[in-house]
C-alpha cells in the first residue's frame, strides 16, 4: 500500500454560514487549514461542532476523509471542492473506507487514534457546497469518511506521519459497515458481525443493537 499521509489539516469552531437564497446556519463545517494543534479526547483544540446530537463526543473527536474522492465529486458534479469540504479534519491519502477497519489504530504526529464508525453524511455538506445530490451520493458510494476516538492525546502537525499501529482482526471495514447501515439495514447477521466490534462508537452501536432487537422480534 502507498504511504498514509495528510493531504489537508484543518480546524474551526461553528459560526454562521450563508447558503442558498439569503439563508443562513450555524455549523461547524468550514473549517480553516492549520499548520499544527494538539489533539485531546475531545477534538482538536481549536475545533468544534454545532450539533452535538450528531457530531463530536469522545467517539467522534477526529473526522477523516480520503483525499481520493475529491477528484470523483469535482468531475461527477463538474465543480471545484473547497479544502475540507466535508468539514473533516484530516483529508488523508491512501486510506479509502475499504481499507479502513472499525477498531484500527493509528498513530497520528504524537496523538494515537482508534476508528470507531462511518460518518453519517448530513444536509449541512449539501447546503455549503450548493450540491442538493452530494449527500445523496455519498451515502450511495459509501464514500463518507470516517470518525475516530483518542487513545493518546498529543500534537499532531500538518506533515505528521500516520502509522497503523493496529489492525482490527475483525476486518469490518468502513465501506462493509456503511452499506449495513444505510442499504442492508435488515442483514441481521451482517448487523450482529459489526455489533461484535468493541470498539465501535457507542451511538452506531445502540442503533444496530435496536434494529437487531426489531428483526429478531419480526422473525419471531
Amino acid at each position: 500500500m502507498s504511504k498514509r499521509e495528510i493531504v489537508t489539516f484543518s480546524i474551526g469552531k461553528p459560526k454562521t454560514v450563508p447558503y442558498g437564497n439569503e439563508k443562513e446556519m450555524v455549523t461547524g463545517i468550514c473549517k480553516g487549514k492549520v499548520e499544527e494543534a494538539f489533539l485531546s479526547k475531545d477534538g482538536f483544540h481549536g475545533d468544534g461542532v454545532a450539533d452535538l446530537r450528531f457530531h463530536g463526543g469522545p467517539d467522534r473527536a477526529v473526522c477523516v476523509y480520503p483525499f481520493e474522492h475529491y477528484a470523483q465529486w469535482e468531475a461527477e458534479f463538474q465543480k471545484p471542492l473547497a479544502d475540507a469540504t466535508f468539514g473533516e479534519n484530516l483529508t488523508v491519502a491512501n486510506m479509502l473506507e475499504t481499507d479502513v477497519f472499525i477498531g484500527d489504530i493509528f498513530r497520528v504526529g504524537d496523538a494515537v487514534i482508534q476508528v470507531t464508525q462511518g460518518r453519517v453524511p448530513c444536509s449541512t455538506i449539501s447546503k455549503r457546497t450548493g450540491l442538493p445530490q452530494l449527500m445523496k451520493r455519498m451515502i450511495e458510494t459509501g464514500y463518507t469518511g470516517y470518525l475516530c476516538r483518542v487513545l493518546e492525546e498529543g500534537v499532531v502537525r500538518r506533515d505528521s506521519t500516520i502509522t497503523l499501529l493496529e489492525q482490527h482482526p475483525a476486518n469490518v471495514s468502513i465501506q462493509f459497515g456503511n452499506e449495513i447501515y444505510f442499504h442492508q439495514p435488515q442483514n441481521i447477521e451482517a448487523l450482529k458481525r459489526i455489533v461484535a466490534v468493541e470498539a465501535l462508537a457507542e451511538e452506531w452501536r445502540k442503533s444496530l443493537q435496536k434494529r437487531i432487537v426489531n428483526l429478531v422480534g419480526v422473525k419471531g
